[in-house]
């Protein structure tokens, strides 16, 4: 592993040290289906070189002191409501032309860089759609609809239609299963190679959530087209899938016998990590707790199937509840996977998903976002002040997993968990979260060949701190969500 200094020139004395970044870790995998779980896992170690944020150009320093001897406030009422978003950077003394940039820089460079060693998205051709694009994992070289959800998202975060419809008319192309008689109908295989071609039919349930809610929100932002990008038939076909569809039995990944159901288990009102009633035998039903997202489920509960919006207002509150269940009481920390009450669950194939790791990064934001647009639970500011007071006592050159009750388990570190600090910070009152605010701003976007998780996250982080990344409404929401706030 080659290692090099960085200094921090920020006013805190958090930052105000030399320290030695090392090369950040590779996404633990996205696993579909046990034993294609099981193969990604070997096929993924730690890597050793240094092609990501440690070789990348450093940030200047901050424009002002941060300061960090204020408490964060959370607003007392959510984004839906108010229409306000904060930007934590331009509290820092950050210039908004310089925060602007720096997204932007993100957006190109992963989204339009250099294609050996910035982008982590490449054209594909053209069908009578038009054009295709696709995200692809550059360490595992593989495409995975969590990085087409998650692309799609900072697209119609960032107004970038046709980088929006390319990844989406490739996700509909080669991901998803159009035949009523396939195991996986409605659902997006969760692994591909850039061909097109399988590797795992099985669905990640993740990515139809970001799936359903990127296409919601490109409907109010540009409109419903034609065919596949008539994006609220598209949405609701998907939410319609995930809480209603029944059990298909049939054969997955060239021959394999399978039986999926909802993504949603009914009786917990809980995103279940797989479908596929095979590993629930050899694993029990069970979740993932960086699946949950009440955020998205509330925006579901006002906007999706009106026959379904009840469910979906229950499971943002089954979520939170969640939330506090599945953390440490101390260390504030999640597990990969876990069993619907809560408790850390070790798969068969892995029992590490029982730690802290790279699924378990994006816990933090989805609770700390959640606060942000709905503000409907105090917990999880709890849970934001609890995460970062553990990572603060673990110093500014954190180590990237851990088990729950705070003892490390790698030696290096992560820009993607960096990032997901850095939007707890949304939901923190504590002083301390500011570090973790400035941190993330000082990085630059990944580099080589573990650029694609930690970019990402890196980018949809860089979105969120600056207020940017929103709740998109209907052309006629705006209004009456004031009216609500108002109330």
């Amino acid at each position: 592993m080659n290692l090099r200094k960085i200094t921090y020139p920020v006013a805190s004395s958090w930052f105000a040290l030399t320290v030695i970044a090392c090369t950040p870790s590779n996404q633990g995998s996205q696993v579909g289906s046990p034993q294609q779980g099981a193969s990604q896992q070997a096929q993924s170690p730690a890597p050793a070189d240094t092609s990501s944020q440690a070789g990348a150009a450093q940030a200047p320093p901050a424009a002002e002191p941060a300061p960090q001897g204020q408490p964060l406030r959370p607003a007392a009422k959510g984004a839906f409501f108010t229409g306000e978003y904060r930007n934590l950077f331009a509290e820092l003394g950050h210039k908004t032309d310089e925060i602007d940039a720096k997204i932007k820089k993100a957006y190109e460079q992963l989204f339009h860089g250099d294609p050996k060693e910035q982008a982590v998205l490449f054209a594909a051709g053209k069908n009578a759609n038009g054009p295709k694009a696709y995200i692809m994992d550059i360490g595992n070289n593989d495409v995975r609809s969590e990085g087409m959800s998650y692309g799609m998202m900072i697209a119609v975060q960032v107004d970038r239609k046709d980088d929006f419809d390319a990844l989406w008319n490739w996700a509909k192309s080669h991901m998803y299963h159009a035949s009523p008689r396939h195991p996986g109908h409605g659902y997006f295989s969760w692994q591909m190679r850039p061909d097109g071609t399988a590797i795992d039919e099985n669905p990640a349930p993740d990515a139809e959530e970001y799936f359903a809610t990127a296409l919601l929100f490109a409907f109010h932002r540009w409109g419903n087209g034609k065919g596949i990008y008539d994006y609220r038939k598209e949405a609701f076909g998907i939410l319609d899938a995930m809480k209603n569809r029944k059990s298909i039995a049939g054969t997955v990944n060239k021959g394999k016998k399978a039986t999926l159901v909802s993504l949603f288990n009914p009786e917990h009102k809980m995103v279940r990590f797989t479908p596929d009633t095979d590993n629930f035998s050899k694993n029990g039903d069970h979740t993932d707790p960086s699946y949950h997202l009440p955020a998205f489920y509330e925006l579901w509960a006002a906007w999706g199937p009106e026959a379904d919006r009840a469910f979906w207002a229950e499971a943002a509150k089954v979520s939170r509840d969640f939330f506090v269940k599945t953390t440490h009481p101390q260390t504030g920390l999640s597990p990969d996977y876990a069993n619907f009450d809560g408790t850390p669950k070790a798969a068969s194939w892995d029992a590490g998903t029982a730690n802290f790791r790279y699924d378990a990064f994006r816990t933090a934001m989805n609770w700390a976002v959640d606060a942000a647009w709905w503000a409907k639970d105090p917990r999880e500011i709890e849970l934001s002040d609890r995460l970062l007071a553990f990572f603060e006592a673990q110093g500014p050159k954190y180590k990237a997993n851990f088990t729950l009750d705070g003892k490390p388990i790698v030696d290096h570190d992560s820009l993607g968990l960096v990032s997901m600090n850095g939007v707890a910070a949304l939901a923190a009152t504590h002083p301390r979260a500011w570090r973790f605010v400035e941190d993330l701003y000082q990085r630059e976007p990944p580099t080589g060949k573990w650029r694609y998780y930690d970019g990402m996250l890196y980018t949809m982080a860089l979105l969120h701190l600056s207020g940017k990344f929103r709740i998109i409404m209907p052309p006629a929401q705006p209004a009456a969500a004031a009216a609500a706030s108002k109330g």
